[in-house]
């Protein structure tokens, strides 16, 4: 929704200005407008993607769920899990009944835009304390596919992979 409306505001402007007008001015104002609306998409689709992190930290498998298209794809390190809710049926649901902390340091978060997609990839280091006393920290990037629906950015495909911190 919130794209529809940035594109139809953006029209709007440009119709407004005539050709002519628009060719003698050389500030590029019809651009600015463009480069808002795409700024404001990818802090979007960010958002999204920080939105995951959190709900992951919290064990929050109601607001993960909702952040994945029903038809998304997930891989991890290596292999395809299937949906997000296969995933979660699968995979990370069992995992998260055995975890009594997990962290994220050192995030970063990136976004850009190729016509209607987002395109994210982002770098971290985790560590997961499990009930039976474990720690696990590893070093982990990701790249995510969102696509944006009638009101919000959903998590298409999403790719992580992660291993053992090397020393420096």
């Amino acid at each position: 929704m919130k794209f529809v409306y940035f594109a139809a505001s953006a029209a709007a402007a440009l119709a407004v200005v005539p050709v002519a007008a628009q060719a003698q001015h050389s500030d590029h104002s019809a651009h600015d407008t463009h480069g808002d609306v795409q700024d404001a998409l990818e802090q979007d689709a960010q958002a999204t993607l920080v939105a995951y992190r959190d709900a992951l930290v919290a064990r929050d498998e109601a607001a993960m769920r909702a952040l994945f298209a029903d038809d998304s794809m997930v891989f991890e390190n290596g292999k395809a899990e299937g949906s997000f809710a296969q995933y979660m049926e699968h995979h990370l649901g069992p995992e998260l009944g055995e975890i009594t902390e997990f962290t994220f340091t050192n995030p970063t978060v990136n976004v850009r835009m190729v016509g209607h997609v987002a395109l994210g990839h982002e770098t971290y280091r985790y560590r997961i304390a499990l009930k039976d006393g474990r720690v696990i920290e590893r070093d982990g990037v990701a790249t995510s596919v969102l696509t944006h629906g009638h009101s919000a950015w959903k998590i298409a495909q999403y790719h992580s992979s992660s291993r053992a911190p090397r020393p420096n």
